[in-house]
């Protein structure tokens, strides 16, 4: 065969190959033959590592949607890429570049820790390329092309301090890990908490933060905790951290002092995990599965025939993060790209969710949405956070 025949049949096959695939250009967008081609999507979550639980359920949220939505976004195949954070920014850097340099990915959603947030945030402000992230994040100065479909990291606590100073005649103990998420999530606690007219009992009237990741026995913790006469003790852990502390505070002479906490506490696995030790936990977070609306029931079905557990609000957040793309894919039209997507981002309304109709908020970017105080209390054979009741609407 001559070269210039081999050149014709290697392209005419090259062609054939790139119809049959949808012809996919650039970041993940493209048509070919006036159809839509297929959208690259990377999720980033922790996969390994202290929150490994957290991450399989955004990756898992985002992936139901896609399975009772016929693997689609606004009509686009979708061919998902998924890289694992570890347990924060050393681990998420690398993995989110190549997403974006690599991969060449339309848009970025996951991402369970908010220093991971931080770390990846420059690196997606210079490419251009949109974060639908499904977890808490930190305040940052360019919020542009980050949109969240979970919460700002300091939102959880504010919520509920009112509640916990109305209801505590006393001072309260707040703790948690020292990094971002823990600084954020405790700071929102004690911030509205003074200005309610609370006192905090820990040294010097501030928070206390444990070495992260490595404090695994909260024994000495605990007994400053007992010595301080706190009547109350809020605090935030997530992960096989909350496992430890929950276990260990109920094996403490702490036992019986009430224990408030960001919803993270005991989400998910780690409820199973603590068992009757979390009895009692009174926390706070933006969903509860037996939340009463057309859109939950839906979720919570489909989640538990797939994983025969109740679902956890990662999974309802990053379920929504799908939602998102969905619809502001389809108004993106068949030529997306990260700048088209992220104005049709911009220009969604409400969102009809499991946790009840939200929207983005102008300045954050966050969701506006209510926030729930739950119980875990025994349903059944298992133990669940129950809905108490409505606690405030924050967002913006």
């Amino acid at each position: 065969m001559s070269p210039i025949r081999r050149s014709r049949t290697a392209g005419a096959l090259l062609t054939a190959l790139l119809l049959a695939s949808g012809c996919t250009s650039g970041h993940g967008g493209g048509a070919a033959d006036g159809g839509p081609g297929t959208v690259k999507i990377g999720l980033l979550a922790s996969l390994s590592g202290t929150y490994k639980a957290v991450g399989t359920d955004l990756r898992d949220g985002f992936q139901l949607y896609l399975d009772t939505h016929g693997g689609r976004l606004g009509g686009h195949p979708v061919d998902l890429v998924i890289a694992d954070e570890g347990d924060g920014a050393p681990t998420a850097l690398p993995a989110a570049t190549k997403l974006v340099k690599q991969d060449k990915v339309l848009a970025v959603t996951g991402v369970v820790g908010a220093g991971s947030v931080a770390a990846i945030s420059p690196l997606l402000t210079e490419t251009g390329i949109p974060l639908v992230s499904s977890n808490g994040r930190p305040a940052v100065k360019e919020v542009s092309r980050q949109w969240s479909t979970s919460f700002m990291s300091d939102e959880p606590g504010a919520a509920i301090a009112q509640y916990v100073h109305d209801v505590v005649n006393g001072p309260v103990y707040a703790i948690g890990p020292d990094y971002q998420g823990g600084w954020d999530e405790l700071r929102g606690f004690t911030d509205a908490f003074a200005k309610a007219g609370g006192q905090l009992a820990g040294p010097d009237g501030k928070a206390t933060f444990t070495p992260f990741p490595g404090t695994t026995d909260f024994t000495p913790y605990l007994n400053k905790i007992k010595n301080s006469k706190a009547k109350a003790v809020y605090c935030f852990y997530a992960g096989s951290a909350a496992v430890d502390f929950v276990k260990q505070y109920a094996q403490s002479d702490l036992a019986g002092t009430p224990l408030y906490a960001a919803g993270f506490l005991t989400e998910g696995g780690v409820l199973t995990a603590q068992g009757d030790a979390a009895k009692g936990i009174r926390s706070v977070l933006n969903y509860a599965p037996d939340l009463d609306n057309a859109a939950n029931r839906a979720f919570v079905s489909a989640w538990q025939s797939k994983h025969q557990s109740p679902p956890t609000t990662y999974a309802m957040a990053s379920y929504d993060a799908a939602s998102v793309l969905d619809k502001a894919i389809g108004a993106a039209g068949d030529k997306v790209d990260p700048k088209t997507l992220n104005t049709a981002i911009a220009g969604l309304g409400q969102i009809d969710s499991p946790r009840g109709t939200w929207q983005f908020g102008s300045n954050t970017h966050s969701p506006v949405q209510k926030w729930y105080l739950r119980e875990v209390r025994s349903d059944g054979r298992a133990l669940s956070n129950q809905m108490v009741q409505d606690l405030a609407t924050i967002g913006n």
